[in-house]
């Protein structure tokens, strides 16, 4: 089951990934609050999110920061 934080992560992820700088912006948030297991979780979502989404295609230089904080 997930975390309520996670849940509520991925929703607003999905409701701004109209916009690249949101989405980055949410990301960054997500990282800062999230516990490891739930980054773990997150970026395994956002990978498939992402596959979809080429405008966002940038995003993916985000995973990087993962690496740092797990």
């Amino acid at each position: 089951m997930e975390s309520p934080t996670l849940e509520y992560t991925k929703d607003i992820l999905t409701k701004v990934s109209f916009s690249y700088e949101l989405f980055t912006k949410e990301i960054q948030k997500a990282i800062n609050q999230l516990l490891p297991y739930e980054l773990l979780e997150l970026r395994i979502w956002l990978e498939e999110f992402l596959d979809d989404k080429p405008e966002l295609s940038n995003s993916k230089q985000m995973f990087t920061i993962f690496q740092t904080h797990l």
